[in-house]
């Protein structure tokens, strides 16, 4: 498999579904940068070094994702808006098993 399916949310509560590419290393935070569904300059701030959760987002659907990383959780810590659901999309690479992955981008912090 290439392309998985990914539904996202974006800031104004509109629902996007679109393909992400599984042979491009790319994490969730490039793919909707590449779909531009969030404003430019309002994620990927630190260009994906869990470095500033301009790119948190809310893991809706019920998938298994890669265990959060210690600079992740730290990060995660020191922001507002964080949920039980919380993840930097910039830590979460697209592999086969987020087929049909759902989530919010999380408002700006």
């Amino acid at each position: 498999m290439s392309d998985i399916k990914l539904t996202v949310i974006d800031r104004t509560g509109e629902k996007h579904r679109i393909n992400a590419p599984t042979d491009m290393a790319m994490n969730l935070m490039e793919v909707i940068r590449m779909y531009e569904l969030a404003e430019e300059g309002t994620i990927g701030v630190c260009g994906g070094m869990a470095m500033c959760a301009s790119c948190q987002c809310y893991i809706i659907s019920n998938h298994k994702l890669p265990s959060m990383q210690d600079d992740e959780e730290a990060m995660l810590s020191e922001v507002f808006n964080t949920k039980e659901n919380s993840r930097l999309s910039c830590q979460i690479p697209i592999t086969e098993n987020l087929n049909n992955l759902e989530i919010e981008i999380a408002n700006e912090i």
